[in-house]
Order: C-alpha cells, then structure tokens, then sequence
C-alpha cells in the first residue's frame, strides 16, 4: 500500500510518500520570514505556492505517479488554520477516488519516532517550536502526562535568540542551532520553574533578556538558558519514568535535535536502567513521511476516511483514539 502524507500545520509545507513501512519520498519547502515570527496568513500563501512543486519533487523522487497512490492522509491539526486549511483541500483534492485519512500532527511525531527506532512504549518527550509535552500511552490513548503552561521550549529559544543575538544580526529563522552553537560560556542563574509535572518557560525567557541588556555575554547565557531549560525538561521526564514504570524515551520535534539535551536525557535514563532514542534529523522536524506513515496505521487499523476538508486547530494529541497500540 502506497500512502501520501501533506504536513501543513505551520512553517512548513511536505509531502512523504511511504509504502508499507518504508519512506520512498519526504519533500518539504519551509515558509522563512523575512524578520520577527510566522504571520499565518503569509504561511498560507507560501504553501499555496509551494505545493504543487513539492508534490512533484515527491513523486518524483518514489518514481511514482498520482495514480499509484492507494491512500490520502492530512495533518488536521493542531496547527495554524490557515495553513491547515491548505493541506486539508489539498488532501480532498488529490485524494479524488481514494480513501483520505485525518492524523493528529502530535500523533504523527511519535509514530514515525517509534517506527524508525524501533521501540513499543516509550515515555515520548515531544519538543518543538509549537509544543512541549511529555506524553505516554494508556488505556487506548497517548497521555499528557506533563506540558508547558505557557510558551513552548522551541518558541522560548527562539524568543531568546532573535532579542538578544538576532537583534545585531541576521539570524537564522531558529534559534536552536545558534543557541548551541553558541553555548559556550559560564553559568548565570535563571528561573528554574518546574511547577508539579508542568513547566513555564516564559520567565526565564524574559530573564535571559533582561540579563543580556545589562550586559551579561551572550555565551554565558545561551549555556545558562540551554542548561536550565534541558534540565526542567529532564526532570519531568524522570518523573514520568517513575510514575508509569516504562523503560525506554522517545524525544521527538525539532528541538530533538539538540545535543545537549540528548546527552542529560541519556545520562537519567542510564541512572534509572532506561534507554533513550532520538528520532533521526530527517523526521525530527515538521515534514509529510510522518503524516503517510500515521495514515497507514490509522487505515489498517479500521480508522474511517474522510471526504470533507475538516481541520481542528486546537486537537489535542490525548483526544485521539490509539486502535493500532
């Protein structure tokens, strides 16, 4: 079975292609503003741009055409409703004739996760630019078992960046990357706000910028950010090992992509018996191989398809029935 997946939820647009289990095509065209953060509505004219080109990059690259496609398969949230909105008619459009299938974009993350490292039951941290959860299964659903109570650790880093060394420079759309990059320096104290299984990130935000105005050096407080942050993110996690009995950590999103959180949620899970996985750069990010996969589990196992172009902005990744657990 050929699935195509369109990932449409915000800054980028992609389409992934998967047969069966494996990934024959993951193209994307990400929407880069010009300076400050994502406007939806350009998103939403970069994407109505972009899409036929990727879709033709896509099939190109699986050497198939649209009429080898069995299955359809949308992000439908959550997301950006305009940006969701394109992916969702594209769906409809392209999916004439053929069974279409709505995917939770959360969801998704965690499934290609657990399909390309090859694990079953993992506490899932679940780090981007628009989420930050902790996540496991039980009873038929993926759990929150801890989230942000205000912006996301993806947004926090990239807030941080953009005021303090975007400010002199033309910095790169994510903060990430730079953050590490520059992470070099001593540590300086921050707000460590941990408050039971939730997190706030936006004090130390506002703190790391404040300390910079006053002339702290940027190196001292990109370790000092990166380090406090990691750290709450890594407690929580600890937590929810303990509490759920699970032996394996799945991090996914972009902010996966960070070595040194990698390397604190590898040293706990080493001192509690745990292993950790990370899914690979490629899937990290925001791209349509995770939409195709999460498609075909949801079709084979018995999830009904869709002729409408619906999207859900605010759809939760606990709101979703898990029938292939």
């Amino acid at each position: 079975m050929i699935c195509l997946g369109i990932e449409s939820t915000a800054h980028t647009f992609g389409i992934g292609i998967v047969e069966d289990g494996e990934i024959l095509a993951n193209e994307k065209d990400m929407f880069v503003p010009e300076k400050g953060g994502i406007n939806p509505l350009d998103a939403k004219n970069h994407h109505e741009k972009v899409k036929q080109k990727v879709l033709e990059d896509a099939l190109a690259k699986a050497r198939i055409t649209k009429k080898d496609i069995d299955l359809v398969a949308y992000a439908a949230g959550p997301g950006l409703p305009p940006c969701l909105k394109v992916g969702a008619l594209f769906a409809k459009e392209l999916g004439k004739n053929k069974k279409v299938i709505e995917v939770n974009h959360a969801v998704a993350h965690i499934e290609i996760g657990r399909h390309v490292c090859g694990i079953l039951d993992p506490i899932v941290v679940y780090v981007s630019g628009g989420n930050t959860q902790i996540i496991g299964y039980a009873a038929g659903r993926y759990r929150v078992f801890g989230e942000t109570q205000d912006i996301p650790i993806g947004n926090a880093i990239d807030v941080f960046i953009r005021e303090t060394y975007g400010k002199d420079k033309k910095a790169e759309t994510f903060g990430g990357p730079i953050l590490e990059r520059l992470a070099t320096g001593k540590y300086l104290e921050l707000p460590y706000v941990v408050k039971g299984m939730d997190l706030s990130f936006t004090g130390i935000t506002t703190a790391a910028i404040n300390k910079f105005r006053k002339g702290e050096k940027i190196e001292d407080l990109c370790f000092s950010f990166q380090e406090t942050c990691f750290a709450m993110l890594t407690e929580v996690t600890e937590r929810a090992l303990a509490h759920t009995g699970k032996k394996d950590v799945l991090l996914v999103g972009g902010v996966a992509a960070s070595k040194a959180f990698r390397q604190m949620i590898e040293v706990m899970c080493d001192e509690r018996g745990a292993k950790a996985f990370t899914v690979p750069p490629e899937l990290a990010g925001d791209q349509g191989a995770m939409i195709a996969w999460n498609g075909v589990l949801a079709h084979i196992n018995g999830q009904k398809g869709t002729r409408k172009a619906d999207f859900n902005p605010l759809w939760r990744v606990d709101q979703v029935d898990v029938k292939w657990m």
